[in-house]
Protein backbone atom coordinates (compact mmCIF):
# COMPACT_ATOMS: atom_id res chain seq x y z
CA UNK A 1 0.00 0.00 0.00
CA UNK A 2 1.31 3.46 -0.86
CA UNK A 3 0.46 7.06 -0.06
CA UNK A 4 -0.44 7.57 -3.72
CA UNK A 5 -2.89 4.66 -3.57
CA UNK A 6 -4.48 6.09 -0.41
CA UNK A 7 -4.82 9.50 -2.02
CA UNK A 8 -6.49 7.91 -5.05
CA UNK A 9 -9.12 6.28 -2.80
CA UNK A 10 -9.70 9.57 -1.01
CA UNK A 11 -10.51 11.29 -4.29
CA UNK A 12 -13.73 9.22 -4.38
CA UNK A 13 -14.38 8.61 -0.70
CA UNK A 14 -14.09 10.61 2.49
CA UNK A 15 -12.47 8.86 5.45
CA UNK A 16 -14.22 9.15 8.81
CA UNK A 17 -11.75 8.37 11.57
CA UNK A 18 -12.09 8.29 15.34
CA UNK A 19 -9.22 7.48 17.68
CA UNK A 20 -9.41 5.68 21.01
CA UNK A 21 -6.30 5.82 23.18
CA UNK A 22 -5.75 3.86 26.38
CA UNK A 23 -2.86 4.95 28.56
CA UNK A 24 -1.56 3.53 31.82
CA UNK A 25 -1.43 6.16 34.54
CA UNK A 26 1.74 6.80 36.54
CA UNK A 27 0.41 5.88 39.96
CA UNK A 28 2.23 3.84 42.61
CA UNK A 29 -0.72 1.52 43.24
CA UNK A 30 -3.51 -0.02 41.21
CA UNK A 31 -6.93 1.50 40.52
CA UNK A 32 -8.95 -0.14 43.29
CA UNK A 33 -6.39 -1.78 45.58
CA UNK A 34 -2.99 -1.18 47.13
CA UNK A 35 -0.99 -3.53 44.90
CA UNK A 36 2.14 -1.94 43.41
CA UNK A 37 2.17 -0.95 39.74
CA UNK A 38 5.96 -1.52 39.59
CA UNK A 39 5.38 -4.89 37.94
CA UNK A 40 7.44 -4.29 34.79
CA UNK A 41 10.00 -7.11 34.76
CA UNK A 42 8.55 -8.73 37.89
CA UNK A 43 7.85 -12.45 38.09
CA UNK A 44 4.36 -13.33 36.83
CA UNK A 45 1.48 -13.10 39.30
CA UNK A 46 3.47 -11.47 42.11
CA UNK A 47 1.60 -8.14 42.25
CA UNK A 48 -1.86 -9.39 43.14
CA UNK A 49 -4.43 -9.36 45.92
CA UNK A 50 -8.06 -10.50 46.34
CA UNK A 51 -9.32 -7.20 44.90
CA UNK A 52 -7.41 -7.20 41.60
CA UNK A 53 -7.96 -10.95 41.26
CA UNK A 54 -11.73 -10.44 41.63
CA UNK A 55 -12.15 -12.86 44.51
CA UNK A 56 -15.58 -13.03 46.18
CA UNK A 57 -16.12 -10.53 48.97
CA UNK A 58 -13.22 -8.23 48.01
CA UNK A 59 -14.28 -4.58 47.80
CA UNK A 60 -12.67 -1.87 45.62
CA UNK A 61 -11.35 1.46 46.94
CA UNK A 62 -10.86 4.38 44.50
CA UNK A 63 -7.30 5.56 43.78
CA UNK A 64 -7.41 9.35 44.34
CA UNK A 65 -4.22 10.01 42.35
CA UNK A 66 -5.65 8.27 39.29
CA UNK A 67 -8.77 10.43 39.49
CA UNK A 68 -6.64 13.59 39.71
CA UNK A 69 -4.60 12.50 36.70
CA UNK A 70 -7.75 12.21 34.57
CA UNK A 71 -9.00 15.57 35.83
CA UNK A 72 -5.61 17.07 34.91
CA UNK A 73 -5.85 15.55 31.44
CA UNK A 74 -9.38 16.89 31.07
CA UNK A 75 -8.26 20.40 31.98
CA UNK A 76 -5.31 20.17 29.57
CA UNK A 77 -7.63 19.24 26.68
CA UNK A 78 -10.14 21.97 27.64
CA UNK A 79 -12.79 19.42 28.63
CA UNK A 80 -15.72 19.81 31.02
CA UNK A 81 -15.27 18.24 34.46
CA UNK A 82 -18.63 17.21 36.01
CA UNK A 83 -19.57 17.87 39.61
CA UNK A 84 -20.58 14.23 39.97
CA UNK A 85 -19.46 11.09 38.20
CA UNK A 86 -20.11 7.41 38.70
CA UNK A 87 -18.75 3.94 37.98
CA UNK A 88 -20.28 1.18 35.89
CA UNK A 89 -19.67 -2.49 35.36
CA UNK A 90 -18.76 -3.29 31.77
CA UNK A 91 -19.63 -6.95 31.37
CA UNK A 92 -17.73 -9.29 29.11
CA UNK A 93 -15.99 -12.59 29.63
CA UNK A 94 -12.40 -13.15 28.61
CA UNK A 95 -9.45 -14.95 30.23
CA UNK A 96 -7.65 -11.67 30.98
CA UNK A 97 -10.59 -10.27 33.02
CA UNK A 98 -10.77 -12.22 36.29
CA UNK A 99 -14.09 -10.77 37.58
CA UNK A 100 -15.95 -11.30 34.33
CA UNK A 101 -16.56 -7.54 34.22
CA UNK A 102 -14.49 -4.36 34.18
CA UNK A 103 -15.10 -1.39 36.45
CA UNK A 104 -15.26 1.56 34.08
CA UNK A 105 -17.18 4.78 33.41
CA UNK A 106 -19.91 5.11 30.83
CA UNK A 107 -22.80 7.47 31.57
CA UNK A 108 -20.81 10.29 33.21
CA UNK A 109 -17.06 10.34 32.36
CA UNK A 110 -14.59 12.37 34.41
CA UNK A 111 -13.93 14.66 31.43
CA UNK A 112 -16.09 15.36 28.37
CA UNK A 113 -16.28 17.62 25.30
CA UNK A 114 -12.60 18.53 24.97
CA UNK A 115 -10.35 19.51 22.10
CA UNK A 116 -6.71 19.28 21.08
CA UNK A 117 -5.11 21.51 18.44
CA UNK A 118 -2.49 19.95 16.16
CA UNK A 119 -0.31 21.13 13.28
CA UNK A 120 -0.39 19.33 9.94
CA UNK A 121 1.12 19.95 6.53
CA UNK A 122 -2.23 21.47 5.54
CA UNK A 123 -2.22 23.84 8.52
CA UNK A 124 -3.73 23.85 12.01
CA UNK A 125 -6.46 21.35 12.84
CA UNK A 126 -8.56 20.85 15.98
CA UNK A 127 -9.51 17.33 17.05
CA UNK A 128 -12.75 17.19 19.03
CA UNK A 129 -12.53 14.83 22.01
CA UNK A 130 -15.66 13.10 23.26
CA UNK A 131 -14.47 11.91 26.64
CA UNK A 132 -11.65 10.85 28.96
CA UNK A 133 -12.60 8.33 31.60
CA UNK A 134 -11.09 5.92 34.12
CA UNK A 135 -11.17 2.16 34.20
CA UNK A 136 -9.06 -0.78 35.31
CA UNK A 137 -6.66 -2.61 33.04
CA UNK A 138 -6.90 -6.31 32.20
CA UNK A 139 -4.39 -9.07 32.80
CA UNK A 140 -1.81 -10.05 30.18
CA UNK A 141 -2.15 -13.17 28.05
CA UNK A 142 0.97 -15.02 26.88
CA UNK A 143 0.23 -17.31 23.96
CA UNK A 144 2.53 -20.28 23.37
CA UNK A 145 3.59 -21.89 20.12
CA UNK A 146 1.69 -24.64 18.38
CA UNK A 147 -1.95 -25.06 17.48
CA UNK A 148 -5.06 -26.90 18.49
CA UNK A 149 -4.90 -28.87 21.73
CA UNK A 150 -1.12 -28.36 21.94
CA UNK A 151 -1.39 -24.57 22.18
CA UNK A 152 -1.18 -23.07 25.65
CA UNK A 153 -2.12 -19.62 26.93
CA UNK A 154 -0.72 -18.36 30.23
CA UNK A 155 -2.21 -15.50 32.24
CA UNK A 156 -0.17 -12.95 34.18
CA UNK A 157 -2.39 -10.93 36.53
CA UNK A 158 0.28 -8.38 37.52
CA UNK A 159 -1.29 -5.79 35.21
CA UNK A 160 -4.85 -6.62 36.21
CA UNK A 161 -6.46 -3.66 37.96
CA UNK A 162 -3.83 -1.08 36.98
CA UNK A 163 -5.38 2.38 36.42
CA UNK A 164 -6.16 3.00 32.77
CA UNK A 165 -7.40 6.20 31.15
CA UNK A 166 -9.32 5.99 27.88
CA UNK A 167 -9.51 9.08 25.64
CA UNK A 168 -12.00 8.94 22.77
CA UNK A 169 -12.27 11.45 19.91
CA UNK A 170 -15.26 12.42 17.86
CA UNK A 171 -15.21 10.97 14.30
CA UNK A 172 -13.88 14.26 12.94
CA UNK A 173 -10.45 13.12 11.73
CA UNK A 174 -10.27 12.87 7.96
CA UNK A 175 -6.66 12.02 7.04
CA UNK A 176 -3.92 9.61 8.03
CA UNK A 177 -1.66 12.52 8.89
CA UNK A 178 -4.22 14.07 11.23
CA UNK A 179 -4.56 10.74 13.04
CA UNK A 180 -0.82 10.39 13.55
CA UNK A 181 -0.28 14.02 14.58
CA UNK A 182 -3.10 13.75 17.11
CA UNK A 183 -1.59 10.64 18.70
CA UNK A 184 1.86 12.28 18.81
CA UNK A 185 0.52 15.49 20.35
CA UNK A 186 -1.52 13.62 22.94
CA UNK A 187 1.50 11.56 23.97
CA UNK A 188 3.53 14.76 24.34
CA UNK A 189 0.76 16.32 26.43
CA UNK A 190 0.40 13.30 28.74
CA UNK A 191 4.13 13.26 29.37
CA UNK A 192 4.31 17.02 29.90
CA UNK A 193 1.67 16.99 32.65
CA UNK A 194 3.21 13.88 34.22
CA UNK A 195 0.20 11.57 34.18
CA UNK A 196 1.75 8.80 32.06
CA UNK A 197 5.03 7.75 30.47
CA UNK A 198 2.88 6.83 27.43
CA UNK A 199 5.51 4.50 25.95
CA UNK A 200 3.85 2.71 23.04
CA UNK A 201 6.49 -0.01 22.76
CA UNK A 202 5.92 -0.96 26.42
CA UNK A 203 2.15 -0.93 26.06
CA UNK A 204 1.69 2.15 28.24
CA UNK A 205 -0.16 3.88 25.41
CA UNK A 206 -2.35 1.87 23.06
CA UNK A 207 -3.92 3.44 19.99
CA UNK A 208 -7.02 2.09 18.29
CA UNK A 209 -8.65 3.61 15.22
CA UNK A 210 -12.24 3.41 14.02
CA UNK A 211 -12.23 3.82 10.24
CA UNK A 212 -15.06 4.05 7.73
CA UNK A 213 -15.52 5.50 4.24
CA UNK A 214 -18.40 7.35 2.65
CA UNK A 215 -18.76 8.69 -0.89
CA UNK A 216 -17.65 12.30 -1.05
CA UNK A 217 -20.52 14.73 -0.69
CA UNK A 218 -22.68 12.37 1.38
CA UNK A 219 -23.51 12.59 5.10
CA UNK A 220 -24.33 9.07 6.40
CA UNK A 221 -21.40 7.23 7.97
CA UNK A 222 -20.10 4.07 6.34
CA UNK A 223 -19.52 0.73 8.06
CA UNK A 224 -17.08 1.24 10.91
CA UNK A 225 -14.07 -1.03 11.41
CA UNK A 226 -11.88 -0.92 14.51
CA UNK A 227 -8.14 -1.44 14.06
CA UNK A 228 -5.98 -2.59 17.01
CA UNK A 229 -2.38 -3.65 17.73
CA UNK A 230 -0.69 -0.47 16.53
CA UNK A 231 2.42 -0.06 18.71
CA UNK A 232 4.13 2.89 17.01
CA UNK A 233 3.13 6.12 15.30
CA UNK A 234 4.34 4.70 12.01
CA UNK A 235 2.04 1.73 12.55
CA UNK A 236 -0.88 4.08 13.22
CA UNK A 237 -0.21 5.81 9.92
CA UNK A 238 0.28 2.65 7.89
CA UNK A 239 -2.59 0.68 9.43
CA UNK A 240 -5.14 3.44 8.81
CA UNK A 241 -3.85 3.94 5.26
CA UNK A 242 -4.12 0.21 4.60
CA UNK A 243 -7.65 0.10 5.98
CA UNK A 244 -8.72 3.06 3.83
CA UNK A 245 -7.40 1.29 0.74
CA UNK A 246 -8.92 -2.07 1.72
CA UNK A 247 -12.35 -0.56 2.29
CA UNK A 248 -12.11 1.57 -0.85
CA UNK A 249 -11.30 -1.49 -2.96
CA UNK A 250 -14.22 -3.42 -1.43
CA UNK A 251 -16.69 -0.58 -2.05
CA UNK A 252 -15.47 -0.14 -5.63
CA UNK A 253 -16.19 -3.83 -6.25
CA UNK A 254 -19.63 -3.80 -4.64
CA UNK A 255 -18.54 -5.89 -1.65
CA UNK A 256 -20.36 -5.52 1.66
CA UNK A 257 -18.27 -4.34 4.61
CA UNK A 258 -19.07 -5.62 8.11
CA UNK A 259 -18.54 -3.96 11.47
CA UNK A 260 -15.59 -5.81 12.95
CA UNK A 261 -12.40 -5.56 14.93
CA UNK A 262 -9.20 -6.06 12.94
CA UNK A 263 -5.60 -6.32 14.07
CA UNK A 264 -2.56 -4.74 12.43
CA UNK A 265 0.22 -7.10 11.35
CA UNK A 266 3.30 -4.89 11.13
CA UNK A 267 5.39 -7.62 9.56
CA UNK A 268 3.00 -8.23 6.68
CA UNK A 269 1.79 -4.61 6.57
CA UNK A 270 -1.91 -5.49 6.56
CA UNK A 271 -4.94 -5.72 8.82
CA UNK A 272 -6.60 -9.04 9.65
CA UNK A 273 -9.98 -10.00 11.11
CA UNK A 274 -10.04 -10.65 14.86
CA UNK A 275 -13.74 -10.76 15.78
CA UNK A 276 -17.13 -9.13 15.24
CA UNK A 277 -17.26 -5.63 16.71
CA UNK A 278 -19.17 -5.26 19.98
CA UNK A 279 -21.56 -2.37 20.63
CA UNK A 280 -22.30 -0.67 23.94
CA UNK A 281 -25.41 -2.86 24.34
CA UNK A 282 -23.23 -5.99 24.26
CA UNK A 283 -21.44 -4.84 27.42
CA UNK A 284 -24.68 -4.52 29.46
CA UNK A 285 -23.47 -1.54 31.48
CA UNK A 286 -25.03 -0.98 34.89
CA UNK A 287 -23.95 1.11 37.93
CA UNK A 288 -21.20 -0.42 40.05
CA UNK A 289 -22.90 -1.39 43.34
CA UNK A 290 -19.65 -1.52 45.33
CA UNK A 291 -18.63 2.10 44.62
CA UNK A 292 -20.61 5.24 45.44
CA UNK A 293 -20.89 8.15 42.99
CA UNK A 294 -17.81 10.39 43.08
CA UNK A 295 -18.28 14.11 43.69
CA UNK A 296 -15.70 16.49 42.19
CA UNK A 297 -16.00 19.87 43.91
CA UNK A 298 -14.77 23.10 42.37
CA UNK A 299 -11.95 23.50 44.89
CA UNK A 300 -10.50 20.13 43.92
CA UNK A 301 -10.57 21.03 40.22
CA UNK A 302 -8.94 24.41 40.94
CA UNK A 303 -6.13 22.73 42.92
CA UNK A 304 -5.44 20.34 40.03
CA UNK A 305 -5.54 23.21 37.52
CA UNK A 306 -3.09 25.29 39.59
CA UNK A 307 -0.64 22.35 39.68
CA UNK A 308 -0.56 21.93 35.88
CA UNK A 309 2.81 22.71 34.28
CA UNK A 310 3.23 24.66 31.05
CA UNK A 311 1.51 22.76 28.25
CA UNK A 312 3.36 21.89 25.01
CA UNK A 313 1.29 24.30 22.90
CA UNK A 314 2.03 27.18 25.29
CA UNK A 315 5.70 26.25 25.41
CA UNK A 316 5.98 26.24 21.61
CA UNK A 317 4.31 29.64 21.46
CA UNK A 318 6.72 31.00 24.09
CA UNK A 319 9.73 29.68 22.19
CA UNK A 320 8.48 31.23 18.95
CA UNK A 321 8.07 34.54 20.76
CA UNK A 322 11.72 34.24 21.84
CA UNK A 323 12.76 34.04 18.19
CA UNK A 324 12.65 30.36 17.27
CA UNK A 325 11.00 29.12 14.13
CA UNK A 326 8.01 26.78 14.42
CA UNK A 327 10.13 23.74 13.52
CA UNK A 328 12.85 24.41 16.09
CA UNK A 329 10.23 25.17 18.75
CA UNK A 330 8.54 21.84 18.05
CA UNK A 331 11.81 19.88 18.14
CA UNK A 332 12.91 21.35 21.48
CA UNK A 333 9.45 20.95 23.04
CA UNK A 334 9.23 17.29 22.04
CA UNK A 335 12.35 16.28 23.99
CA UNK A 336 12.32 16.69 27.81
CA UNK A 337 16.12 16.88 28.04
CA UNK A 338 16.37 19.49 25.29
CA UNK A 339 13.64 21.71 26.70
CA UNK A 340 15.16 21.53 30.20
CA UNK A 341 18.55 22.59 28.86
CA UNK A 342 17.04 25.27 26.59
CA UNK A 343 15.13 26.87 29.46
CA UNK A 344 18.11 26.69 31.82
CA UNK A 345 20.56 28.24 29.34
CA UNK A 346 18.08 30.90 28.20
CA UNK A 347 17.38 31.91 31.80
CA UNK A 348 21.09 32.04 32.68
CA UNK A 349 22.14 34.55 30.01
CA UNK A 350 21.18 36.56 26.97
CA UNK A 351 22.34 34.27 24.17
CA UNK A 352 20.02 34.42 21.14
CA UNK A 353 17.31 31.75 21.22
CA UNK A 354 18.40 30.34 17.84
CA UNK A 355 21.96 29.86 19.09
CA UNK A 356 20.68 28.07 22.19
CA UNK A 357 18.36 25.85 20.14
CA UNK A 358 21.13 24.91 17.70
CA UNK A 359 23.34 24.00 20.63
CA UNK A 360 20.84 21.86 22.58
CA UNK A 361 19.71 20.00 19.44
CA UNK A 362 23.27 19.49 18.19
CA UNK A 363 26.44 19.46 20.30
CA UNK A 364 24.59 19.21 23.60
CA UNK A 365 22.40 16.30 22.49
CA UNK A 366 25.49 14.49 21.21
CA UNK A 367 27.33 15.05 24.48
CA UNK A 368 24.40 13.70 26.49
CA UNK A 369 24.66 10.38 24.67
CA UNK A 370 28.07 9.92 26.28
CA UNK A 371 26.80 10.62 29.81
CA UNK A 372 23.83 11.66 31.91
CA UNK A 373 22.63 15.21 32.27
CA UNK A 374 23.80 16.92 35.46
CA UNK A 375 21.52 18.48 38.05
CA UNK A 376 21.42 21.74 36.09
CA UNK A 377 20.01 19.95 33.05
CA UNK A 378 23.16 20.33 30.95
CA UNK A 379 25.79 17.84 29.82
CA UNK A 380 29.00 16.79 31.53
CA UNK A 381 30.53 19.38 33.86
CA UNK A 382 29.01 22.38 32.08
CA UNK A 383 26.72 24.99 33.61
CA UNK A 384 23.83 26.86 31.98
CA UNK A 385 25.53 30.19 32.72
CA UNK A 386 28.83 29.08 31.18
CA UNK A 387 27.12 27.82 28.04
CA UNK A 388 25.10 31.03 27.76
CA UNK A 389 28.28 33.15 27.95
CA UNK A 390 30.04 31.10 25.27
CA UNK A 391 27.01 31.07 22.94
CA UNK A 392 26.71 34.81 23.40
CA UNK A 393 30.38 35.23 22.47
CA UNK A 394 29.81 33.26 19.26
CA UNK A 395 26.72 35.27 18.37
CA UNK A 396 28.43 38.61 18.99
CA UNK A 397 31.53 37.66 17.03
CA UNK A 398 33.85 37.78 20.05
CA UNK A 399 35.11 34.37 18.90
CA UNK A 400 34.68 32.56 15.61
CA UNK A 401 32.12 29.79 15.44
CA UNK A 402 34.86 27.18 15.11
CA UNK A 403 36.73 28.46 18.14
CA UNK A 404 33.47 28.79 20.04
CA UNK A 405 32.62 25.15 19.40
CA UNK A 406 36.02 24.13 20.72
CA UNK A 407 35.49 26.22 23.86
CA UNK A 408 32.05 24.67 24.39
CA UNK A 409 33.53 21.19 24.07
CA UNK A 410 36.12 22.03 26.73
CA UNK A 411 33.52 23.55 29.02
CA UNK A 412 31.34 20.43 28.74
CA UNK A 413 34.30 18.12 29.29
CA UNK A 414 35.87 19.68 32.39
CA UNK A 415 33.72 22.63 33.45
CA UNK A 416 36.42 25.28 32.87
CA UNK A 417 34.95 28.71 33.52
CA UNK A 418 33.71 30.47 30.38
CA UNK A 419 35.61 33.67 31.28
CA UNK A 420 38.88 31.75 31.51
CA UNK A 421 38.24 30.01 28.20
CA UNK A 422 37.51 33.29 26.45
CA UNK A 423 40.60 34.94 27.98
CA UNK A 424 42.80 32.21 26.48
CA UNK A 425 40.99 32.13 23.13
CA UNK A 426 43.49 34.45 21.42
CA UNK A 427 42.78 37.61 19.46
CA UNK A 428 39.27 38.58 18.50
CA UNK A 429 38.14 37.39 15.07
CA UNK A 430 38.51 39.59 12.05
CA UNK A 431 35.05 40.96 11.37
CA UNK A 432 35.96 43.88 9.13
CA UNK A 433 35.25 43.06 5.45
CA UNK A 434 38.01 45.37 4.27
CA UNK A 435 40.60 43.47 6.29
CA UNK A 436 39.24 40.14 5.06
CA UNK A 437 39.32 41.34 1.45
CA UNK A 438 42.98 42.22 1.87
CA UNK A 439 43.74 38.63 2.87
CA UNK A 440 41.58 37.31 0.03
CA UNK A 441 43.41 39.43 -2.58
CA UNK A 442 46.74 38.17 -1.26
CA UNK A 443 45.62 34.53 -1.43
CA UNK A 444 44.23 34.92 -4.96
CA UNK A 445 47.44 36.59 -6.13
CA UNK A 446 49.44 33.70 -4.67
CA UNK A 447 47.25 31.06 -6.35
CA UNK A 448 46.76 31.99 -10.05
CA UNK A 449 46.16 28.34 -10.92
CA UNK A 450 43.10 28.30 -8.67
CA UNK A 451 41.71 31.33 -10.50
CA UNK A 452 42.29 29.59 -13.82
CA UNK A 453 40.55 26.46 -12.51
CA UNK A 454 37.61 28.60 -11.47
CA UNK A 455 37.32 30.06 -14.97
CA UNK A 456 37.24 26.53 -16.39
CA UNK A 457 34.34 25.62 -14.10
CA UNK A 458 36.14 23.81 -11.32
CA UNK A 459 35.08 24.47 -7.67
CA UNK A 460 37.90 26.29 -5.89
CA UNK A 461 36.11 28.47 -3.32
CA UNK A 462 36.66 25.92 -0.55
CA UNK A 463 40.38 25.75 -1.22
CA UNK A 464 40.80 29.51 -1.27
CA UNK A 465 38.70 29.90 1.91
CA UNK A 466 40.99 27.42 3.61
CA UNK A 467 44.04 29.44 2.56
CA UNK A 468 42.50 32.63 3.95
CA UNK A 469 41.68 30.92 7.23
CA UNK A 470 45.25 29.68 7.41
CA UNK A 471 46.60 33.13 6.69
CA UNK A 472 44.47 34.68 9.45
CA UNK A 473 45.31 31.99 11.97
CA UNK A 474 41.65 30.95 12.08
CA UNK A 475 40.63 34.41 13.27
CA UNK A 476 38.14 34.94 10.45
CA UNK A 477 34.56 33.78 10.16
CA UNK A 478 34.68 30.96 7.63
CA UNK A 479 31.12 31.53 6.39
CA UNK A 480 31.80 35.21 5.73
CA UNK A 481 35.12 34.45 4.06
CA UNK A 482 33.43 31.93 1.78
CA UNK A 483 30.85 34.52 0.71
CA UNK A 484 33.52 37.14 -0.01
CA UNK A 485 35.71 34.64 -1.89
CA UNK A 486 32.83 33.67 -4.17
CA UNK A 487 31.95 37.29 -4.84
CA UNK A 488 35.59 38.02 -5.72
CA UNK A 489 35.84 34.97 -8.01
CA UNK A 490 32.62 35.91 -9.80
CA UNK A 491 34.28 39.18 -10.78
CA UNK A 492 37.01 37.14 -12.46
CA UNK A 493 34.39 35.68 -14.79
Amino acid sequence: MTTTATDAVLERYEAVIGIEIHCQLRTNSKMFCGCSTAYDGAAPNTHNCPVCLGLPGALPVINRQAVEYVIATGLAIEAHIPERTQWERKNYFYPDLPKGYQISQYAIPLAAHGRLAIETSAGPFVVDITRAHLEEDTAKLLHGEGGGADRTTLVDFNRSGAPLMEIVTEPTIRTVEQARRYAEELQLLLRAIGVSDADMERGQMRVEANVSLRPRGTEPFGTRVEVKNMNSFRSVERAIAYEIERQGHALDNGEALVMETRGWDDGRQLTYRMRAKETSDDYRYFPEPDLPPLRVDAGWVTAVRDALPELPSARRARYIALGLGAYDAAVVTADPTMLMAFDAISAAGSAPAKEVANFVTGAHAKALKAGDANAAGTAGASTPAGIAVLLGAIASGTVTRQVGRELLDRHIADGTQAADLLADAGPSPISDDAALLGHIEAVIAANPRAVADHKSGKPVAGFLTGQVMKATGGAADAARVTTLVRERLNREG
